[in-house]
């Protein structure tokens, strides 16, 4: 009799459909005396627009009430794995907290925490151009709670933080109840991957993969050219020096190429821009709507229960440095006489200024060799760090201490990755996710 129950988490605009495939594989290889799998549904749809918060207590919910309908049917779960897909892999990680608040983790034991295209460090565009800033501030009103926490300008109760950092204060319960967990993977796109970019679901400062021209990838046996080597990635080629007149013949010659392209965006951005901003403007006030009723109690779920204290310490104790944080919201990059000293900056609230690059070596160094981490603290000679704020420079370390396994893949059919990653459709455009969701299988572990 199965004792182990797996739960798996959809993203963003997302239903249990999503994660067919995810389901599939897993039963495929687990039989349903081996395996419990339970596929979250109450955030399925316009009902991820209402938070992380509330998304991880209607999970937390329906993991409970998995749990009782378990024990009423005379079985008992002994072990837990979290799978999260996209913002899926947030809430999954608030779920985690939740449950670590409950003693949950008292009688059952923690086992797989893997996320899939989660933007952990949020959506905030590090990139400087106009457009990318309009997207920065336009993008927070456009998706209702869950727009304000993934592009971190939310208040989280109050505390003058927003969730995301929280969630990865390592005196949160959030961070507790991760580290709860036996094992923790990541599968992060390097390309291709609009809705949650490379450096926000590999929980990286850099992005060595914004030029694949430029590098000679290295793959993981046996995976089929998808999964990247996690203890090499790539090395680097050797790139010509052009001239002038080189440079503005390959612009031109780029340009003509994708002419086509250009003119049908000018018609089609606009109009499909316009159908966005309707369609998001009438699903934030639905959004808001459910969450009064949520916290009036009466949307089925007692959110009174769920408010337990977030952080062992008293929140007045990090709310001046916080405000100092705020002015850290700075869209330049490091400088030369910085260093890697961002933790001084943060703590300071100086703006990280300048146009440094990374000084490291081409072949990624592994934290920890017995976990098979990827890791991106050690990021290719003359790769740039990105222009993150304060917050999300303190982010990366304190995530990265858990000990991620990190794996990083390279779609090549589908210039949507996003979707392709866990084979949204039954399509031979997106089998190429069969490679990762296969990988995933064989890091799975039964306890």
């Amino acid at each position: 009799m199965a004792d182990h129950l797996c739960v798996l988490v959809h993203g963003l605009w997302g239903n249990p459909a999503h994660l067919k495939n995810v389901a599939k594989v897993l039963r495929e290889k687990y039989q349903e005396d081996e395996l419990h799998i339970l596929v979250s549904k109450r955030n399925s749809g316009s009902f991820t627009y209402d938070g992380i918060e509330l998304g991880g207590q209607r999970v937390c919910h329906e993991i409970e009430e998995e749990l009782k309908s378990l024990s009423e049917s005379g079985q008992t779960v002994k072990k837990l794995s979290m799978v999260g897909y996209s913002l899926g892999g947030l809430v999954a990680r608030y779920t985690a907290g939740l449950l670590e608040s409950r003693g949950f983790f008292d009688d059952i034991e923690a086992i797989n925490f893997t996320t899939i295209a989660t933007p952990h460090l949020g959506v905030r565009s590090p990139n400087r151009a106009v457009i990318s800033q309009i997207f920065n501030v336009l993008g927070p009103q456009m998706l209702s709670m869950s727009g304000t926490q993934l592009f971190m300008v939310d208040n989280f109760r109050e505390s003058g933080r927003p969730i995301l950092e929280v969630m990865a204060d390592p005196n949160s319960i959030f961070i507790t109840g991760l580290r709860r967990f036996k094992k923790h993977s990541l599968y992060a796109n390097i390309t291709n991957d609009r809705t949650a970019p490379f450096y926000t679901t590999g929980i990286s400062k850099i992005d060595p993969f914004v030029d694949l021209k430029a590098v000679n990838l290295e793959y993981l046996d046996g995976y089929e050219d998808i999964i990247l080597d996690p203890t090499r990635l790539f090395s680097r080629k050797e790139q010509p020096i052009l001239t002038l007149y080189s440079k503005i013949k390959l612009n031109l010659s780029y340009f003509f190429r994708n002419l086509h392209i250009f003119a049908l965006l000018t018609l089609v951005i606009p109009i499909g821009t316009l159908a966005f901003i309707t369609y998001a403007g009438i699903q934030t006030i639905r959004s808001s709507s459910r969450i009064r009723l949520h916290e009036s109690g009466l949307a089925g779920i007692d959110p009174s229960s769920y408010r337990t204290p977030f952080l062992t310490d008293i929140r007045e104790a990090v709310e001046d440095a916080y405000g100092n944080l705020n002015n850290a919201r700075s869209q330049e990059y490091l400088s030369s006489t910085a260093g890697s000293s961002e933790d001084e900056s943060s703590a300071s609230g100086r703006p990280l200024l300048g146009n440094a690059t990374a000084e490291m070596p081409s072949r990624l160094s592994t934290k920890a060799s017995t976990s098979g981490c990827s890791s991106t603290d050690a990021s290719p000679k003359e790769t740039p760090t990105l222009a993150l704020t304060a917050e999300q420079f303190t982010m990366i370390r304190n995530l990265d201490s858990i000990g991620w396994r990190k794996y990083f893949v390279h779609i090549h059919k589908l210039r949507h990755s996003h979707a392709a990653i866990i084979v949204r459709r039954d399509s031979e455009d997106y089998n190429e996710g069969y490679v990762v969701l296969r990988h995933f299988l064989d890091e799975f572990l039964m306890k």
